[in-house]
């Protein structure tokens, strides 16, 4: 067993390169560009947001108060009718300068939990691929498999959420390639 305190070092650079690598997918690669359309007549949606006072959250129309409002023919006809929508909507003036911090801390986080399984599991001096193995099956599992569930409940596109897995797969080759790097000696 390796003390998890030992691990600092990978924990950092790990999340580190997974923080500058995630900038670089977004920035330099154009596949995530698709992933959010357009709405046609978005300055007179913007308004009528503006005008009925829709604030940041989440919102999901139409909207069931409980489950037997749902069993509503009002609902139902409505639901029908449609669109059905699951909205987030963001402050106005938002900085990415906040989403980047909580991006640099979920890296980290992460990281920990990879550092955490990999030095339960193997122990100290093990070969790099042993290493690796942990440490990128937990990240992955961190960084992809629950992005899955927005598909599956909130019909996020699925072409989205191969590509965020694909990037997810990249986070966790890193992470596992810094762990099994700097891997504590026996």
């Amino acid at each position: 067993m390796v003390p998890l305190a030992s691990l600092w070092v990978p924990i950092l650079v790990s999340a580190a390169l997974v923080f500058l690598a995630s900038a670089l997918l977004h920035m330099v690669l154009t596949y995530h560009r698709s992933d959010f359309g357009s709405i046609q007549g978005e300055d007179r949606v913007m308004a009528l947001f503006r005008e009925v006072g829709v604030g940041a959250g989440e919102y999901m129309m139409p909207h069931a108060a409980s489950p037997a409002e749902t069993k509503d023919p009002a609902f139902i006809a409505k639901r029908e009718k449609g669109p059905v929508a699951v909205i987030t909507v963001f402050k106005g003036g938002a900085s990415m300068g906040t989403s980047l911090a909580q991006w640099f801390v979920y890296c980290l986080v992460v990281s920990v939990f990879a550092a955490y399984l990999a030095s339960r599991a193997v122990a100290p001096g093990a070969e790099y691929l042993e290493v690796f193995r942990f440490a990128g099956t937990t990240a992955f599992a961190g960084y992809a498999l629950a992005l899955w569930q927005n598909s599956i409940w909130y019909k996020r596109p699925w072409s989205t959420t191969i590509k965020q897995n694909f990037d997810g797969l990249v986070y966790a080759l890193l992470t596992a390639g810094v762990f099994g790097w700097l891997w504590p000696a026996a």
